[in-house]
């Protein structure tokens, strides 16, 4: 793929087939999420409703090293193929659960899927898009995947109440199935790969982590918290305003988040990614503190709105913060540190939030509270940090 920087358009029919795979993908493991917490409850395990989305996000950081130093070795497309692969085989057999602990057991294995696939995702569009154009290619990249995250919970909802749960979940496993189609469409781009062999599934300490992209790790984990109390109490939040399709406040954000990407998919290369992630971070903050005193649903709904702003913004940027640091050699483990980072976010906001959720009265106030101090404690990072890394 030519994506030298003097190109108007950096983008190719290779490009757009990995968008396509990507918005299937999101679309498939995001169509449960307004519905899973309602079904475990029927399960009897309403008290591990935080497990919902920590459990996912437990093994999706656990196998970040893993993914990362495959995608260095075997290769980008076939890491992303398996974390498509574990959606799919999910979706077929989440109707088999009929107790609380396989459905857990079950959630657990579900977060294969994104410790794989994004980081592969992210390494191939480093490979082929040139550094100036980087946090464009990525935030339209994310595009695709608000798209899914957007028309995801919506659609999983509906197909819910007009159909089936178990319908749900089948269509889940379908759109899998067609994201593993067109990635057998993508040339690969790592040069030098490996076969594979379970050697390359020992992981040495120097592995887990790479220490060169620090900076934007720690802003990954600060904000990230957010998105694991969203995941977690936005169902029962949104009943508690009247919102009936729980899939509403979901597609609420993504659709803003799509819209700031359309609009700002070059903010960071333009301005720098640590201006643009001071701007979307206070931002986040604004909208967790309007959201611990939103009491109908057009707060909110205009809330969940605000939120899509940071959510579109803070993921390419610090992306292409990762990758800019990252040497080249090893952008795989540089990328899965970041999305390591991420999961560890989400994993203690879902805990977290769903234990209050569980035990304290006020507790969507109290949540969005503690969430809007933890965000800005990114904020602060960004400011006070003295690094070279922090003038780009």
């Amino acid at each position: 793929m030519d994506s030298s920087p003097g190109q108007s358009s950096i983008y190719s029919f290779q490009f757009w087939l990995l968008c396509a795979s990507n918005f299937l993908f999101t679309a498939s493991f995001n169509m449960m999420i307004p519905e899973l917490p309602g079904y475990l409850s029927a399960l009897g395990g309403r008290e591990y409703v935080g497990l919902v989305i920590s459990l996912f996000t437990l093994t999706a950081g656990v196998s970040r090293p893993f993914s990362g130093k495959l995608t260095d070795t075997v290769g980008r497309v076939p890491i992303m193929a398996f974390g498509s692969l574990v959606c799919f085989v999910c979706g077929l057999l989440y109707p088999f659960m009929s107790s609380v602990y396989a459905f857990l057991l079950l959630r657990l294995f579900h977060g294969f899927s994104t410790g794989f696939k994004p980081t592969a995702t992210s390494a191939y569009v480093a490979d082929v898009m040139p550094e100036d154009r980087r946090g464009e290619a990525l935030s339209m990249l994310g595009i695709s995947a608000s798209i899914g995250m957007s028309a995801g919970p919506p659609l999983g909802s509906w197909l819910t109440a007009a159909f089936s749960i178990d319908t749900m979940f089948y269509v889940s496993s379908l759109f899998a199935f067609l994201s593993i189609g067109i990635l057998t469409n993508l040339k690969e781009t790592l040069e030098r790969r490996q076969r594979f062999s379970p050697r390359l599934l020992l992981i040495k300490k120097n592995e887990i982590f790479e220490p060169r992209v620090l900076a934007p790790a720690v802003v990954m984990l600060l904000s990230s918290y957010a998105i694991g109390l969203i995941l977690t109490i936005g169902p029962d939040l949104s009943l508690s305003v009247g919102i009936y399709n729980k899939g509403l406040f979901f597609m609420t954000y993504t659709i803003s988040s799509l819209l700031i990407r359309l609009v700002a998919g070059k903010a960071s290369d333009r301005f720098g990614r640590v201006k643009v992630l001071r701007m979307s971070i206070l931002v986040q903050v604004i909208a967790m503190l309007g959201l611990a005193f939103a009491d109908n649903l057009y707060m909110v709904l205009a809330m969940a709105f605000l939120f899509g702003v940071p959510w579109g913004l803070n993921t390419p940027a610090l992306q292409a913060w990762t990758v800019d640091l990252a040497n080249p050699l090893y952008r795989g483990r540089a990328v899965a540190t970041t999305y390591i980072a991420l999961e560890v976010g989400i994993g203690i906001g879902a805990l977290t939030s769903g234990w209050l959720h569980n035990h304290l009265r006020n507790s969507y106030q109290i949540n969005f509270l503690i969430c809007s101090v933890i965000t800005s404690g990114a904020l602060v990072y960004l400011t006070f940090r003295k690094s070279p890394a922090l003038t780009m």
